[in-house]
């Protein structure tokens, strides 16, 4: 790959990301409102709201808030950009667990009771999913000998056939990435959230907004990976990323927010034993 085409990815990623991701999210929605009996808000919505919130005055608690809020920005988009250059999938993973890392602290900054529980919860949050994650790209290096996404789509065969349940634990960590029902802990879109926006109710305005662009580009990263499960076939790119975040709107209208004791232990016991059954699977072919 040349100069020339390594830089046309990168910002062609970094200008439509947010775009796609955006764009999940007003149709994610329009789903829910769907399911709720009602009309729902226009498709672009999230980026009226991003444009409003950039209008704002800028307002911080502190210098570090807004340092945590670019660098989470910016894990984000380093993620999806390696993504799209087809690069490593343990750095891929490690670049976005570092940029929760910087949202929590940004929470953290704030004396605010409501930023506090919701940045513990956060916290409990990547407990659950970080392990999930590893052990789905462990089950992907295992079965085709490379933790390069370009190995990835070079491999003749789709990896849900032989990573079924790696594919179902990944579903966990999407729903806990996507604060959707029943792991919505820490912040919410929704009106059931009882800590106001949880992890982030002191981030206001410009701040605020980053948080929201960020999120567009953990989206799109995540839906890329579930992709990876179907990569022999473009059609099957698209149809696996359909399929899964449907069923995901839909888990988070049909499921009640549960505690964290009850995440941890679900995810932790549900997630390693799925783990564990596909790559003893993997291992004795």
């Amino acid at each position: 790959m040349s100069n020339t085409q390594t830089i046309l990815i990168i910002v062609t990623v970094v200008a439509g990301a947010p775009l796609v991701g955006g764009l999940v999210g007003g149709l994610d929605r329009i789903l829910t409102a769907r399911f709720q009996g009602r009309v729902g808000p226009p498709l672009l919505q999230p980026f009226y709201d991003v444009v409003k919130l950039l209008g704002k005055e800028m307002r911080v608690v502190n210098v570090w808030q807004a340092f945590c809020a670019y660098c989470y920005l910016a894990a984000a988009t380093i993620s999806v950009v390696l993504f799209a250059l087809k690069s490593d999938l343990l750095l891929i993973l490690f670049i976005l667990a570092v940029g929760a890392i910087f949202l929590v602290v940004g929470a953290l900054c704030s004396t605010s009771p409501w930023s506090q529980v919701g940045a513990h919860r956060e916290l409990l949050q990547i407990l659950s999913y970080e392990p999930m994650l590893v052990l789905v790209v462990v089950g992907i290096y295992i079965e085709i000998g490379s933790f390069k996404i370009r190995s990835v789509f070079a491999w003749q065969e789709p990896l849900l056939l032989k990573l079924p349940f790696l594919f179902v634990v990944l579903g966990y960590a999407l729903t806990i990435k996507l604060r959707k029902s029943p792991f919505d802990l820490s912040t919410s879109h929704h009106g059931h959230q009882e800590l106001v926006k949880g992890l982030l109710t002191d981030y206001s305005g410009p701040i605020l907004a980053l948080t929201e662009i960020a999120h567009w580009y953990e989206t799109v990263l995540l839906l890329c990976l579930c992709s990876l499960f179907w990569a022999t076939s473009w059609v099957g790119m698209v149809l696996i990323v359909i399929i899964t975040y449907f069923l995901e709107i839909m888990i988070d209208n049909v499921t009640a927010r549960m505690n964290w004791r009850w995440m941890l232990g679900y995810v932790w016991a549900m997630g390693l034993a799925l783990s564990l059954v596909n790559l003893i699977w993997l291992s004795a072919r």
